[in-house]
């Protein structure tokens, strides 16, 4: 079975994976036009690093109630509801205007990304249910195809698009394209599950915590997953974008082709990779993700140039990501899908928000981007060896 076979022979998988390239090709539109209008701010590095880190915070601060919430409630109703709740707030994000209104621009993210990490662990609960332990594979890494080949598109026309448009138009495409991924989502069709509803809200917080506590598997494979988070570079892009490239191009057209260059290696990274990943060439990916932000690194002294590195950095990031996350599936027991998904996720963007915050920190200390870059890569080169340690002892 392929990725074609997989979508003609589901469709509800047609369904989500419509959905998804929608959806994620119009949140580049207003991502770019967040960090875009935070440069014509001309806000402060803290200011940029914040709303990197925002972006990653509610998954991890709402991780055990979000798992519970999946667990208790309709598939096909929390998407719904989800993706109702963030159309709204990107419409909202017009209303920035100032640097005075910086709160409000804090507080659209915070609830966008609320509501989409909800969408995300539902739908990757559901997959999880739906679907074999093959074709679960095969729809994460067409997940982070489809991510990716978004992201690749979504950053090159969003650069574009708000140098002729505007940021303000940019947000409205962006509502126009998820109300579209709105009327995708009515037409799914989800087989009953018995929702978890016999223990409290709390007892099963706590229930789930414990479980992968004792599950030594799972809790190395979530922190072996978390590393791909730190590929998180908006901070590193819009510093980037701000201080070194700026007398190139306008600060949207590099965000826009730093970010879809890299993406172009993100989707073919799996699609050439797919046939090869195992346990035992997973260590050699994560060299291979060290190696390549190192040449980014490396390359960063002129910006066309860079693109090579920036290839380099991002061919490994979505093989890495969907092997691991679909490594977790597999070992997890499906009652406690929704939570261990969760708390997945709530490890992996503690990291990328970490590292949004760590990068602007060093910036400001006085540290150039090529030796905070440098130093994003040899993080990899541990991350290798600790799977390599893992594969022997637990798998």
């Amino acid at each position: 079975m392929n990725y074609f076979d997989l979508l003609k022979n589901n469709k509800n998988i047609r369904i989500l994976a419509s959905v998804q390239f929608i959806v994620y090709f119009g949140a580049w539109f207003s991502q770019t036009g967040v960090f875009t209008l935070l440069v014509n701010l001309n806000a402060p590095t803290w200011a940029i690093s914040t709303s990197a880190m925002l972006a990653f915070l509610p998954g991890v601060l709402l991780a055990p109630i979000n798992g519970v919430i999946v667990e208790k409630n309709k598939p096909k109703k929390l998407l719904l509801s989800m993706i109702s709740i963030e159309l709204i707030s990107i419409f909202c994000l017009t209303f920035v205007t100032s640097l005075s209104m910086l709160w409000l621009l804090f507080i659209l993210i915070f609830i966008r990304l609320c509501v989409a990490s909800i969408y995300f662990q539902a739908e990757m609960s559901l997959l999880a249910k739906i679907l074999t332990s093959q074709e679960l594979k095969l729809a994460n890494e067409m997940h982070s195809v489809i991510w990716a080949v978004s992201y690749t598109a979504g950053m090159a026309s969003a650069g574009i698009f708000i140098d002729f448009f505007g940021i303000k138009t940019a947000f409205l495409f962006d509502c126009c394209l998820i109300m579209i991924g709105f009327l995708f989502l009515t037409r799914l069709n989800i087989p009953e599950f018995k929702q978890k509803i016999q223990n409290n809200f709390f007892s099963m917080i706590q229930e789930g915590f414990f479980y992968i506590l004792k599950n030594k598997t799972i809790l190395h494979l979530i922190f072996l997953h978390a590393f791909v988070g730190l590929t998180a570079y908006e901070t590193l892009v819009t510093l980037l974008a701000k201080h070194k490239y700026k007398e190139l191009l306008s600060a949207a057209l590099v965000i826009g082709f730093l970010n879809a260059v890299r993406a172009c290696s993100l989707a073919l990274g799996p699609i050439i990779l797919s046939k090869f990943i195992n346990n035992k060439t997973l260590f050699y990916l994560y060299l291979g993700q060290g190696f390549g932000i190192i040449l980014w690194a490396l390359t960063q002294f002129n910006f066309y140039i860079s693109f090579l590195g920036l290839i380099a950095a991002g061919f490994f990031t979505s093989s890495l990501w969907a092997y691991t996350y679909t490594m977790i599936q597999k070992n997890c027991n499906k009652i406690y899908y929704g939570r261990v998904i969760a708390y997945t996720d709530m490890v992996y963007l503690s990291f990328s928000a970490i590292i949004s915050q760590l990068m602007g920190f060093l910036f400001y200390l006085g540290l150039s981007l090529e030796i905070i870059t440098f130093l994003l890569g040899t993080i990899f080169i541990f991350a290798a060896f600790y799977w390599k340690w893992f594969n022997q002892k637990y798998l």
